[in-house]
């Protein structure tokens, strides 16, 4: 295996440059090489008589011995060399591995993750501030970039942060904890929430002007251990420790022995500390009553109204970025199908996030709409649907589609395993023709969709179930997906009060529409009900009952809401979210099979 990278880590600097880079100097003369320097904390000075030092090395009259990575961008002199180098066009564009500041300087901007000889590292720049500023504070974007990064498989080594997280020191004893150090004074709650939720290795941070090496600490849902280093800050009058030296071999790596081990001195997560106690806080505030109210508390506005605040309206940069967020209907931010398809057309996220770009002409990313001189609805609506089609999931012609999962083809529509089936027969009435919705389609290709909802029905009744239809109409959707999925004879007469008490949490009321077991009135009613301008929520019920909703531009509506309802009256709660019961290929072409061998007598199409 090849010799593990050697770190220097240094707190706050503080502008005294000539005193660090002096003792770095000895140090790896003394037991160097070390490959880089990773200062925390204040980089910059507090007074101005010490700007001349800082121009030394900036101008390059005087040179860095090793690379040197800092994220504490503050302090005096920090506005104008910051803003020299992100104007500087080697500079321009995302450089998580930071923007060149001088030889060996490279400033860690805002949020990010990169590779150091093998290390995987993330950071955190600047500090929390209620008031955006161009430099020294970081943002809630820079945060959910963190979070979406969380979330991505793999270990991180490194974590940088500049303030220490709130309780850090939770599970430590009082005779162990640094003296004088308190976890309320200039500790982070976010930066605890960001650890807890990345898990490094080694979380290291700077600004209390202490050395402080934590014990290990084990971490909730992972195998291995985390460090927490506190580092002094460059010529301290208590002669603290500000530099420490680390030699970790990267997790990429490392054994499943070697990832797993925990030091005999490991304590549990801080931080479960506080998970638990607000865990607690809400089931104490949740109210106890009937089997659906424990099954639809998440529905509850007022709740999330308090818990959102104005974030809301923000975008999830995980959902903007990848099409997905783990935090589903708990996540704080505004997960938008229009936006996600922009920004996969190279549209920058601050522009559609906040309308702007700080980085003005130095982004590297679009500041307009993709087809901006079209509007989005006639984007949508097309017949020439080949560029888009490439990309869709449920379009046959698309080299994306996962033709193992297609049950049966007819003319105008299709029927598909559903990918993570709440149940075994979850099934997907699909449109051929790249469409938004199944009410855009023409009116006469329902005869065909009418044949294979009554199909699955027969087919369902022999399985001694009913089955209940559905269909989430997104005002910027892309290719409609029609659910089917089967409800035992049992628990068909709770499905409408299911659904009634979900509403309810949720603080709307359905329109309650009888087409008499008559799937052709059923359409006519639906698309005399439907408003192309706004999203759209419907459910078919066995009785032929048609619970439908309108739903307005601001109001959160939660888009997996009709699975949500009935994985609730299913009691798999687990399969609320599709993503969380994917199978694998292999059984997806059993499941199909079967399915296949079982329908095979009323499929429409034979």
């Amino acid at each position: 295996m090849a010799t593990p990278p050697r770190i220097l880590l240094c707190g706050d600097v503080l502008g005294r440059l000539n005193q660090l880079f002096k003792r770095v100097s000895s140090v790896n003369k003394s037991t160097g090489p070390f490959d880089a320097l990773l200062c925390l904390g204040q980089f910059f000075a507090d007074s101005s008589d010490q700007l001349d030092e800082l121009l030394e090395y900036v101008e390059g009259r005087s040179q860095l011995p090793i690379p040197t990575y800092f994220i504490g961008d503050y302090g005096i002199g920090s506005a104008k060399v910051l803003t020299v180098a992100s104007k500087d066009p080697e500079n321009k564009g995302f450089k998580m591995d930071g923007l060149k500041i001088c030889e060996n300087l490279y400033w860690l901007k805002g949020s990010g993750k990169f590779n150091l000889h093998g290390l995987s590292v993330v950071y955190l720049s600047g500090k929390q501030s209620s008031v955006g500023q161009p430099f020294g504070t970081y943002s809630q974007d820079d945060v959910d970039a963190l979070r979406a990064l969380a979330e991505e498989p793999g270990v991180v080594d490194l974590f940088l942060t500049n303030e220490w997280p709130s309780g850090i020191l939770n599970r430590v004893n009082t005779s162990e904890a640094p003296p004088g150090i308190t976890d309320s004074a200039g500790s982070d709650p976010t930066v605890s929430e960001l650890v807890a939720e990345i898990k490094p290795r080694y979380h290291i941070a700077g600004t209390k002007g202490v050395f402080y090496a934590r014990e290990p600490y084990s971490n909730d849902n992972a195998v291995h251990v985390t460090r927490f280093l506190g580092l002094a800050s460059v010529g301290n009058k208590d002669k603290q420790k500000f530099i420490h030296a680390i030699s970790p071999t990267p997790a990429s790596l490392m054994s499943a022995g070697e990832i797993h081990a925990k030091p005999p001195n490991t304590t549990l997560s801080p931080y479960s500390v506080v998970e638990k106690t607000l865990q607690r806080e809400e089931t104490e505030k949740r109210p106890s009553g009937t089997v659906s109210d424990a099954q639809y508390w998440r529905y509850d506005v007022s709740q999330k109204r308090q818990r959102q605040g104005n974030d809301g309206e923000k975008l999830c940069f995980k959902f903007t970025s990848s099409g997905s967020c783990s935090r589903g209907e708990s996540c704080n931010f505004r997960h938008d199908i229009d936006a996600r398809e922009q920004y996969s057309k190279n549209v920058c996220f601050d522009f559609l996030n906040k309308g702007k770009c700080e980085r003005g002409p130095d982004c590297n990313f679009r500041h307009s709409l993709a087809d901006e001189g079209e509007s989005f609805s006639h984007k949508r609506h097309r017949s020439d649907n080949t560029d888009r089609s490439k990309d869709c999931w449920f379009c046959l012609s698309s080299p994306k589609v996962e033709s193992h999962l297609i049950l049966s083809v007819g003319e105008n529509y299709y029927c598909a395993l559903a990918k993570g089936p709440l149940s075994r027969d979850h099934v997907l009435i699909i449109p051929i023709e790249h469409m938004p919705h199944t009410l855009s389609l023409a009116p006469e290709t329902d005869t065909e969709l009418i044949r294979f909802k009554n199909a699955l029905k027969r087919y369902f009744k022999t399985q001694g179930n009913e089955v209940v239809f559905f269909e989430w109409i997104f005002k910027h959707g892309t290719h409609a997906n029609l659910q089917a999925i089967p409800i035992p004879l049992s628990k068909a007469s709770s499905i409408q009060d299911c659904f009634i008490s979900a509403a309810e949490k949720l603080g709307f009321e359905f329109e309650v529409m009888n087409s008499n077991n008559n799937i052709s009135e059923g359409r006519e009613l639906l698309r005399s009900h439907f408003d192309g301008r706004l999203s759209f929520f419907y459910v078919e019920l066995p009785d032929g009952t048609i619970l439908s909703h309108s739903v307005k531009d601001k109001e959160k509506f939660p888009v997996q809401f009709g699975r949500e309802v009935l994985a609730g009256l299913l009691n798999v709660m687990d399969k609320a979210d599709w993503r969380n019961c994917k199978l694998s290929k292999d059984d997806e072409m059993k499941m199909a099979g079967g399915f296949k061998n079982r329908f095979e007598e009323f499929d429409p199409t034979s």
